[in-house]
């Protein structure tokens, strides 16, 4: 069988597909003919040379705009074979009017409504483009994989497809596709021939098996496929997710050549894209109010360390890369002994990134730093104990802060997002906070913050009783889907619900705070160097006036070597000589300074061991080297004070 497999807009464009590189290996292993289309990036050609478009306007519609779904809405035109303005799930009021209002409210610029608008004009002639294409030399199966804002373009070019070519099989497959969502999709748009929902390394090949031999559809788990009547039916969802040994290694041939020939290539730097495990070993305990991430299945299970290495070695030697981007929801804690402190004594120089739990300990932010790990997702998203503990995240304010500021130490960084809005959380909660953030200013901001969206499989949304009250899909879905509301609630996977949690102006002054932390961040330094009778601090960030602070006082010393880690005052008062009246003017002084961080009655100091690596890392990955001073003259300069207060 010759299979082709399509990679729709708005796929991310900087990396391959991992779904499509693993169904490649599969049905390749199958004897089938396979090809990967990238279609995201025939649309970034065909779009880039037609109108201008370029590397922000795509990422607008791929990142930026994906809780409003601008994304899905550009290509729905395509999909219904019309650019008309009055229509809806329930037919009311003037859609483009009433989606471009939403839009706005939710943040979007004049320039941004006006591209979304634009792209949704040319979307179709790019869909008649593409499937003339296919339709010249027809395969006998198209699957698309669906993630993200990738429905309305996939289902768009599955519907012309099969008006022109009926005889070609049809196939969804992805995250949009998982349980109620799959059959849904299936049910409301008959030319799609079949959709895989769950796991699809044994579900498409037992589907390609069983198509030219008339086999048993009913078999295979978790297909959606029609009967001779042409009745929607969806089959039972595998019931155990596949074991390791069964998560085959993608196969990426033609991507990077792909990217190379586009105009994309200058827009982005290529990487990989690996998985060395599946589920999330916290969220099996633990699962976090707010997170969908995991969908139907979240038992873990990760691939052997040895097999996983030897994956990674294989891949960035077979497409020369050095840029791998892992993308397990949480990193098997025992790749630690195995993977990373395999990689950190091979003479490679990978540039990895990671999904971590933020508790990790010093030691072992420096082996993910000595094995090339660039970049860290420690999934931080509050500040505040009490909050973390409504998202039943399992750690503390103090302990994300740690983290911060230890992967820098290590010369780790890292990238959150701040979030908001959680039933039971009070102004409180935030008010401490917001009052310590310039004291955090040299370590690594959150990219903004944000009031949490209601995700379907999270427990926000299958328990009702945690706080909020559903009302209905998000708007985007009304404004994109002609399907009534019962169908729309089985194919959304954002949904509205009345806000928790802080008002608006509390909420306005957090991300204003977040702003000030990001603008300052490049220009802000708090350093220590630990000299056994003394240790010297060295601080450039603007919110506290002083350059050079050194510790003499034995007290002073020991207080700030405790605060390495989480501690009270009384933990402090009794393993320092003098207890409580000769800790408590430390703890004032040291805040007076901007050394501490303080959440309920623990404290951590927020010091950065002095490292001149780590500041050119850090300077270089946050903006424009122009714009402000090189990353060397700065690490020279807070290297110089350190020397010139050691030889003094």
């Amino acid at each position: 069988m010759r299979i082709v497999l399509l990679h729709m807009p708005w796929g991310a464009i900087d990396v391959p597909s991992l779904a499509l590189g693993i169904l490649h290996t599969a049905a390749a292993r199958a004897g089938h003919q396979v090809e990967v289309r990238y279609a995201n990036l025939d649309f970034v050609d065909w779009a880039a040379e037609s109108t201008g478009f370029g590397v922000d306007d795509y990422q607008y519609f791929s990142e930026k705009s994906y809780f409003q779904g601008a994304g899905d809405w550009a290509f729905a035109g395509a999909l219904y074979g019309d650019d008309g303005d009055n229509h809806g799930s329930d037919g009311d009021g003037d859609g483009f009017a009433d989606y471009f209002a939403y839009l706005a409210t939710s943040g979007a610029s004049e320039q941004e409504i006006a591209l979304t608008r634009a792209t949704r004009a040319i979307a179709p002639a790019f869909i008649a483009r593409l499937v003339d294409e296919l339709a010249a030399d027809p395969p006998d199966l198209v699957g698309f994989t669906t993630t993200f804002q990738q429905n309305t373009a996939s289902l768009a070019a599955a519907r012309l497809l099969k008006q022109r070519c009926p005889q070609v099989r049809t196939v969804f497959g992805g995250a949009n596709c998982d349980g109620p969502q799959g059959a849904a999709l299936h049910r409301n748009f008959p030319f799609l021939d079949y959709v895989v929902r769950g796991e699809g390394e044994a579900a498409f090949p037992a589907l390609l098996e069983a198509l030219p031999a008339g086999g048993e559809l009913a078999t295979v788990p978790g297909l959606c496929w029609r009967d001779d009547s042409g009745t929607s039916t969806a089959n039972e969802m595998a019931k155990r997710p596949l074991p390791p040994s069964a998560i085959l290694t993608p196969c990426y041939d033609g991507f990077f050549e792909r990217l190379d020939a586009s105009v994309a290539a200058g827009w982005v730097d290529p990487k990989l894209v690996l998985e060395g495990s599946r589920g999330c070993w916290w969220g099996e305990k633990h699962h976090c109010t707010f997170c969908g991430l995991n969908g139907s299945s979240m038992e873990f299970r990760s691939k052997p360390p040895a097999d996983f290495l030897a994956e990674v070695l294989t891949l960035a030697e077979r497409h020369q890369l050095l840029d791998v981007y892992v993308v397990d929801n949480i990193l098997d804690m025992g790749y630690f002994d195995t993977v990373l402190k395999s990689l950190a004594e091979l003479p490679v120089d990978l540039r990895l990134h990671f999904e971590i739990k933020a508790n990790l300990r010093r030691h072992q932010f420096q082996l993910l730093g000595d094995s090339g790990a660039a970049q860290v997702q420690p999934g931080i998203e509050n500040l505040s104990t009490r909050v973390l503990r409504i998202m039943d995240k399992g750690v503390t304010g103090c302990q994300n802060v740690r983290a911060l500021r230890d992967a820098q130490s290590a010369g780790v960084s890292v990238t959150w997002n701040y979030l908001y809005g959680f039933p039971g959380e009070q102004p409180a909660d935030y008010e401490s906070v917001i009052r310590q953030l310039p004291v955090l200013h040299h370590l690594d901001p959150p990219t903004g913050a944000g009031r949490i969206a209601i995700e379907r499989f999270s427990p926000y949304f299958d328990r009702p009783d945690l706080g909020f009250a559903i009302t209905r899909p998000a708007f985007q879905y009304r404004a994109t889907y002609r399907l009534p509301e019962r169908e729309l609630a089985d194919l959304a996977y954002v949904f509205t619900a009345p806000p928790r949690g802080i008002g608006g102006g509390l909420a306005e002054r957090l991300s204003a705070a977040v702003d000030t932390w990001l603008a300052r961040f490049p220009d802000s330094r708090l350093s220590h160097r630990d000299e056994g009778g003394r240790i010297v601090l060295v601080n450039t960030r603007p919110g506290f006036d002083w350059r050079v602070v050194e510790l003499t006082d034995p007290v002073e010393l020991a207080v700030f070597r405790l605060l390495t880690q989480p501690r009270s005052p009384a933990a402090l008062a009794a393993k320092v000589p003098g207890g409580a009246a000769a800790v408590e003017p430390v703890l004032e002084r040291f805040t007076a300074l901007g050394l501490l961080f303080h959440d309920g009655d623990g404290y951590l100091h927020v010091a950065v061991e002095s490292d001149n690596q780590v500041l050119m890392r850090m300077q270089h990955r946050h903006g424009s080297a122009a714009a402000r001073p090189r990353a060397e003259d700065t690490a020279d300069t807070e290297e110089g004070v350190l020397d010139a207060v050691t030889i003094g």
